[in-house]
């Protein structure tokens, strides 16, 4: 049976790349076209669609609720062809080294820190997400960064820092506020939230629980499904989110974040680098790369070097 419909597929490549972006300048560079072009693709497929999948406000771009919808199934289904692809072309060797960690770790944390990792010549750096720490089982990984309360079975488990979540805003949405700020004020307005399939994650209603605030009802909340895109939601100015700590300090310190209030919740949970126990002799690269990585924590925390 033929699969239909279709939309076109270079558009495809491109709306994915402009929604994680949030910005046709950023697609563009991605992907070495111009931002006349990135326009173009993506009127094509909202012609197309019937939809608008942007909201354009100036040079300010954001996602439609049916353009946030299609990305999040174009970011899976693209995912799963990029996956299925690396496994036929077997990117396996001494000089490649595969990381399997979630969209927030990687966009938020592993991406920006990179580009230094890349002075290593000769190291091919594979990085795969999900969401689930459970699809480890099936995913052939070197190494895998991941938050979570019970790392699973047959995995070393190097602790990379702790979980700390406090609330983010835009400046520009904290300074609506007239007089003294209060937590009624800040959590009584628009509260932005992680959908709740993303159980591993703590919710609102924990925080304020664990924290000793009051249930905070919002007049209005947003919920969405995916971490970074919630992080740029709040640098948007759209509300407040839960932010926790090393995932958000290059905005912390840029600016494009502040914290309204000065509560934070510290639990026992750690983000952390976990190994497969199973991998045999580990190549050089790996090694490298695992010693690259705890040499960007805080104070160099971690167990360095495997010998």
């Amino acid at each position: 049976m033929k699969i239909r419909p279709l939309p076109p597929m270079n558009s495809l490549i491109v709306f994915e790349a402009a929604a994680r972006h949030l910005s046709f300048t950023k697609a563009a560079d991605e992907l070495n076209v111009t931002q006349g072009a990135i326009s173009r693709q993506i009127r094509h497929l909202e012609e197309y669609l019937g939809k608008e999948l942007f909201i354009r406000a100036n040079r300010n771009i954001s996602l439609t609720p049916t353009g946030l919808q299609y990305y999040q199934t174009i970011y899976s289904a693209l995912l799963e062809v990029s996956q299925a692809t690396a496994e036929i072309k077997k990117w396996q060797g001494e000089h490649q080294v595969t990381v399997v960690t979630t969209n927030a770790m990687a966009a938020l944390w592993l991406l920006p820190k990179v580009a230094t990792f890349q002075q290593n010549e000769g190291v091919d750096l594979r990085i795969l997400t999900t969401e689930n720490i459970l699809d480890l089982h099936k995913m052939d990984c070197d190494l895998a960064l991941f938050y979570s309360k019970a790392p699973p079975a047959n995995m070393k488990v190097t602790p990379l820092f702790p979980e700390e979540v406090f609330p983010v805003c835009s400046p520009h949405y904290l300074a609506q506020f007239q007089g003294e700020i209060t937590p009624d004020k800040i959590f009584g307005k628009s509260l932005l939230s992680l959908d709740e399939s993303q159980k591993d994650w703590i919710n609102w209603a924990e925080w304020f629980a664990l924290v000793g605030y009051p249930m905070f009802k919002p007049k209005n909340r947003v919920n969405i499904n995916n971490y970074p895109l919630l992080i740029q939601a709040a640098i948007n100015g759209q509300g407040i989110a839960l932010a926790w700590g090393s995932l958000v300090d290059d905005y912390l310190k840029s600016g494009a974040l502040v914290r309204p209030v000065e509560t934070v919740l510290r639990t026992q949970a750690n983000f952390c680098m976990l190994e497969p126990t199973d991998r045999g002799v580990i190549p050089s690269s790996v090694k490298q790369f695992r010693n690259w990585l705890l040499e960007q924590l805080p104070g160099q925390v971690g167990q360095k070097g495997l010998g």
